[in-house]
């Protein structure tokens, strides 16, 4: 497991963008969600192991300066030094084994877009002084943003019966403006019957309705492409019946579910 992250550190230290001497930080991009290693070594590969170095994220316009990684001679804040700033607590380590060889590198894991900025490697009690500075760019995916006050809740779907099958809709609000789709059980879009938009206190209400005849799974798909959320709810339709429908069970889901992951990783695998 520790291979790849240890391949990169050596890449990256001949490479050279770790020496204190380069002009201007080093730029490290990740996408959201994956670990990331932020590189700092002596161009001397002097034994720190018995040194002082300070990870700190620099200040930003909203917050202050916050506390990443602390190493004093074998003491951090993986084996009990206090200080660490909350949000990086359980998802920053360092290369023990690499200490010998004058490399303070840390991996931060599981990267957040709050993780976006500057970042500072100091060796203050060294002569002179060093300090290394990387830059981290955090690029936003595609997901859930569970919490996010701005973000589109979950779409609220109904369906009812007409002369030529079931009328499927879906109402959402949210900011900003979500684009809102119906898919049925491929991904295929549903044409649109209906789409109906407002406006109310900076808000948008929309609803989208869509006609179909066959009894399967459908969603209704609410995306906000601009700040990377994506929010669906599946619902189950028994052509020409009547009255409101309750969501397939769970297990029946499931398994739908588990045959769309086969799906999608085969053609992942094989194209």
């Amino acid at each position: 497991m520790e291979l790849l992250p240890l391949l990169c550190l050596c890449l990256l230290t001949r490479s050279g963008i770790t020496s204190a001497q380069t002009n201007g930080p080093a730029v490290i991009k990740v996408n959201e969600g994956t670990d990331v290693m932020l590189p700092c070594s002596l161009s001397t590969k002097e034994n720190i192991t018995s040194k002082l170095f300070d990870w700190k994220k620099v200040a930003q316009k909203d917050e202050g300066q916050k506390e990443v990684f602390l190493y004093d001679a074998g003491i951090h804040y993986n084996n009990g030094l206090r200080g660490q700033s909350e949000e990086f607590k359980g998802r920053v380590s360092h290369f023990q084994d690499e200490l010998k060889h004058g490399n303070a590198s840390i991996i931060i894991r599981n990267t957040k877009i709050s993780d976006n900025g500057g970042y500072t490697c100091d060796f203050p009690r060294l002569q002179p002084p060093q300090t290394f500075n990387i830059e981290l760019v955090v690029s936003p995916i595609l997901k859930y943003r569970r919490g996010e006050n701005i973000t589109a809740p979950k779409p609220s779907v109904t369906i009812r019966k007409t002369e030529d099958g079931v009328l499927l809709q879906c109402k959402v609000h949210g900011t900003p403006k979500p684009k809102v789709e119906w898919q049925d059980i491929a991904g295929t879009i549903l044409t649109a019957e209906e789409l109906q938009v407002s406006e109310r206190e900076g808000r948008f209400y929309i609803t989208l309705t869509a006609a179909v005849t066959r009894a399967h799974f459908y969603r209704c798909v609410a995306t906000q492409k601009t700040i990377k959320h994506q929010i669906s709810t599946w619902i189950y339709v028994k052509a020409y019946s009547s009255g409101p429908q309750t969501h397939p069970s769970d297990q029946n889901l499931r398994k739908v579910m588990i045959g769309v992951a086969v799906g999608v990783l085969a053609e992942f695998l094989f194209f």
